[in-house]
């Protein structure tokens, strides 16, 4: 990308505008509209940024120079474009309810997904119902035991989405601290539990221990505990061996990544907890996003203007972070959800021909719900050395009536700490503040306190309310504007050998862990906690 002549004059407009205020952009009446698009439900407003006409121009340049169209239109037609696995891309086939086909190896796989989508909905219907039972009645809980991409996104969704969360109590189960299993089952009956083990080749070392032990806290209260699980894999022989059912096993290809992945199978959780209808609104408001990133001009595209947002601030700018801050306590996981979408996608640090990428790959990603980041890290946002740009979003509208009023005040805030980001407090300001209070030095002293930047960019994501169709919008939104800045940065989103070697080496400290093996060979620090871990282990 640094050798296209549009990035290096990217950079020379940046320089000339690091400094201007973006208030002042807002002297041209129409900035707001101008630097805002709108698709069915959403508007995305970035005006309170300091990307003018010449600097989105030179964006939408640059897209067009890095082929994101192409790109984006490979990516439909299956082409293989995760080249390092040999792989195609196509989570949005789990959403093409009503589309045409969709081929890979010049196989059409939607009756595939139609079919998985169906048997889902069927075995989802038996455990809402009651027809499907545990050995002691009608289905209370399920557990669903994931990591990564098997874990946040259905934690994520079922979040957002519980006002349409009528059906089973659902829990979920990540980590492979004994915790965290142990907290999830304390109080559950295991006669009344389904279990949902997520892992496309069942030998993920986290899930498959805690479906273990699932698995032993179920068999003391049961006679047949594999008759309570369903799994969400590939590998029948491994299901069949753990003793599930097959017409209890969903499986999905390899041309769907974990992350990108509650779409299909790893989504059952979703659609236990909220029904088959609301499960297919929620796919119907992705698959509305991907048609409009297919057909929109990039200008009013919603999915490359993010993206295109995202490039200005990190590499263009060099803000090395990104705050996500919704509004809307019920999108609590989103941020982690997007930490894993982002930083696992565009954590990369070679192109995709393998060369060092010459600047920086994917920002930090992360944020707490609003108002409570507003007292716990907004301090750093407004008043710290660093600029971190920041996402909102905000529903026009809550899901409780009789508390409009503390929506309301939700809303009030979102737009305050978005205005109050650009705007700042200037030192006059501040001295009007205190004025009164002190004088002289002192009065200078506690301004400078008191005084706000600003110029601190921001963008604004706001919807009506936060339904089934209107969540599928805003992760599909997402999805592609991870991809579009993946092919801007020349890298592949769509593998994560990064994460390879800490297992490999966790698999291999295991029996040194265990006291089953000699640490010998190992570095010195790893040795010295080893020995400390086995003297104080009860």
């Amino acid at each position: 990308m640094r050798s296209s002549p549009m990035w290096a004059d990217l950079q020379e407009h940046a320089k000339g505008v690091t400094d201007r205020k973006i208030t002042e952009l807002f002297e041209k009446p129409a900035r707001a509209a101008e630097f805002s698009t709108e698709f069915d439900q959403l508007l995305f407003d970035y005006s309170k940024t300091n990307i003018d006409d010449t600097a989105r121009d030179m964006l939408l340049k640059l897209a067009r120079e890095r082929n994101v169209a192409a790109r984006r239109d490979a990516m439909f037609a299956g082409d293989k474009i995760n080249e390092t696995e040999t792989r195609a891309v196509l989570h949005t086939a789990l959403r093409n309810l009503d589309g045409g086909p969709v081929m890979v190896d010049g196989e059409d796989v939607m009756p595939g997904v139609m079919d998985t989508l169906a048997r889902m909905e069927a075995f989802a219907g038996d455990v809402r119902s009651g027809r499907f039972t545990g050995q002691g009645g009608a289905i209370t809980d399920v557990v669903n035991i994931g990591i990564g991409g098997s874990d946040l996104g259905p934690v994520m969704a079922c979040a957002a989405l519980s006002p349409y969360a009528d059906g089973p109590r659902t829990h979920f189960v990540s980590n492979v601290d004994g915790a965290d299993i142990a907290d999830t089952l304390r109080g559950l009956n295991p006669e009344t539990t389904l279990v949902i083990v997520a892992s496309k080749t069942f030998t993920t070392i986290e899930t498959m221990t805690n479906a273990r032990t699932a698995k032993a806290w179920m068999s003391e209260r049961v006679s047949d505990p594999a008759a309570q699980f369903a799994a969400l894999s590939t590998s029948d022989e491994k299901t069949a061996a753990f003793g599930i059912d097959p017409s209890r096993v969903f499986g999905f290809e390899d041309w769907v990544g974990g992350r990108y992945s509650m779409w299909g199978p790893i989504g059952l959780s979703i659609m236990i907890a909220i029904g088959a209808d609301a499960f297919r609104a929620f796919l119907r408001g992705a698959q509305a996003m991907d048609r409009h990133f297919r057909s929109a001009e990039f200008h009013e595209n919603m999915p490359v203007l993010l993206a295109l947002v995202g490039i200005w601030h990190n590499q263009v700018l060099g803000h090395a972070t990104r705050a996500v801050l919704p509004y809307d306590n019920r999108l609590i996981r989103l941020p982690a959800y997007l930490q894993q979408l982002e930083m696992e996608s565009n954590g990369k640090s070679v192109s995709m021909h393998g060369a060092d990428l010459p600047y920086d790959s994917g920002p930090v990603v992360w944020g707490e719900p609003g108002t409570n980041g507003q007292h716990a890290f907004y301090q750093l946002i407004h008043q710290g050395t660093r600029v971190i740009p920041c996402e909102f979003l905000v529903a026009a509208e809550g899901h409780e009536p009789d508390l409009a009023h503390h929506h309301e005040l939700l809303v009030a805030n979102c737009l305050a700490q978005s205005e109050a980001l650009m705007r700042g407090r200037t030192p006059d300001e501040a001295r009007e503040k205190v004025r009164g209070q002190f004088e002289g030095e002192e009065l200078e002293r506690q301004a400078r306190h008191r005084v706000f930047p600003g110029n601190r960019p921001s963008t604004t994501l706001i919807y009506p309310k936060l339904t089934p169709e209107v969540l599928g919008q805003i992760v599909a939104l997402y999805e592609h504007r991870v991809f579009v800045e993946g092919v801007i940065l020349g890298i592949n989103s769509y593998d994560q050998w990064g994460v390879e070697l800490g297992k490999e080496l966790a698999t291999a400290l295991g029996p040194i862990v265990a006291g089953e093996e000699s640490a010998e060979g190992k570095d010195g620090s790893t040795q010295m906690l080893v020995e400390y871990v086995l003297k104080n282990r009860g």
